[in-house]
């Protein structure tokens, strides 16, 4: 199985974690259809931990919680795809899941075929409580030829958060994505801090096994099970630009029943997703790197490059997106010249920039691209290349 677009969809974790269940599952796809979710792309309803009992039965199989799944996971399942849309289950590498629930530790071809008889279109696969005994790229190795050999087509979602190099060997174990970075929480400090890692390893994006930085936390606004201080509204356009920009999976974390009108439309902006999904894939590359910031020896490395990145990317159709992001605690003045995309005044050509958020139109001056940007504030454009 092949994808070539980063996952978009829902995830249970970020808000309910252990109080999981199928009314919140199947609701929760409900929204998705009802309220144009699925026309904005995202497809996957996915249960994290906590589903199990447990322990397993006397088959050695795992065993949704009657309580929490008092109709099976098959029901659910079908439920999901009757909706038209996709169903995603969580399990782990290690002898337990992180909540401490039974794992996949030896147990991959018995429980890969029970997903794919569950009708799983996508597994995330976590890392806690690893046998120190054998290494990571081994078990994520295991369940990659599970899954291929589990009769179904299933997404896998290999979630080591970059532990033990996960970059350099992730790709070989057919992983469609990765967790290049920790958890995420609801608070501006965990994007700011997920943002300014995912910089020092976007390199090893790429189609087909695709950078995760973790769910969204747009939404949540200081509630659920990951909730901290929760962030503003700008924040939350910031992070959902940035994930966006990198080309990381979107999956939503929040509570979309309940999620405040501020949230839905970013979460469903056109313009952001469009980026996000677009079919090259190409990975983006900073604009205004003077010094070369992922060079620790550097004396500027985690300076102004982490602090006001200028990302680009260029799209399939050769348009470019290009974000300016600041995550200093202060407004700052963000530039980079158009001769950093490699359009000098000499080609004759410039660029028409569309802002994602306003839709306002306008070129660079000067031949810089040039913009105030509010503290923990984004500015993102789709450029096309026009004559001078």
């Amino acid at each position: 199985m092949v994808i070539n677009r980063p996952p978009m969809g829902w995830n249970s974790w970020n808000t309910f974690g252990e109080d999981i269940n199928e009314k919140v599952v199947m609701e929760t796809a409900d929204f998705i259809v009802e309220n144009g979710f699925k026309e904005a792309g995202y497809e996957y309803v996915i249960i994290d931990d906590c589903w199990s009992l447990r322990e397993r039965n006397e088959k050695g199989e795992l065993v949704p919680d009657p309580v929490k799944f008092p109709h099976g996971m098959k029901y659910v399942s079908d439920y999901v795809h009757s909706k038209g849309l996709k169903f995603g289950m969580y399990s782990c590498a290690g002898t337990m899941t992180c909540a401490g629930y039974p794992s996949s530790y030896d147990h991959e071809f018995v429980d890969a075929k029970c997903f794919a008889e569950w009708g799983v279109d996508y597994l995330k696969y976590d890392f806690c409580f690893r046998p120190t005994t054998t290494y990571g790229h081994i078990l994520y190795k295991r369940m990659a030829l599970a899954l291929a050999n589990c009769g179904r087509d299933i997404v896998f979602a290999a979630c080591s958060w970059g532990a033990e190099n996960t970059k350099k060997w992730i790709k070989e174990t057919g992983a469609h994505t990765w967790r290049s970075t920790g958890d995420i929480n609801d608070s501006w400090q965990s994007v700011k801090m997920l943002a300014q890692d995912q910089l020092k390893v976007m390199e090893y994006n790429g189609q087909g096994c695709f950078n995760d930085m973790d769910m969204l936390i747009v939404g949540m606004n200081g509630k659920g099970n990951v909730a901290l201080t929760g962030c503003t509204v700008e924040e939350y356009k910031t992070h959902f630009a940035f994930w966006a920009m990198m080309g990381s999976p979107l999956i939503i974390g929040c509570d979309l029943r309940s999620a405040d009108e501020d949230s839905l439309k970013i979460l469903k902006n056109k313009a952001l997703i469009d980026i996000d999904q677009d079919e090259a894939y190409r990975q983006p590359f900073v604009l205004n790197a003077f010094r070369d910031f992922k060079n620790e020896n550097d004396p500027l490395y985690e300076d102004e490059q982490l602090e006001i990145p200028v990302l680009a990317r260029f799209l399939s159709n050769g348009d470019i997106a290009i974000g300016l992001f600041n995550f200093s605690d202060s407004d700052r003045n963000i530039s980079a010249t158009m001769d950093s995309l490699g359009i000098g005044e000499c080609t004759g050509k410039t660029i028409e920039m569309t802002d994602a958020w306003t839709g306002e139109t306008v070129r660079p001056v000067n031949a810089t691209i040039r913009k105030n940007v509010a503290a923990h504030s984004c500015v993102v454009y789709r450029a096309k290349v026009v004559d001078l």
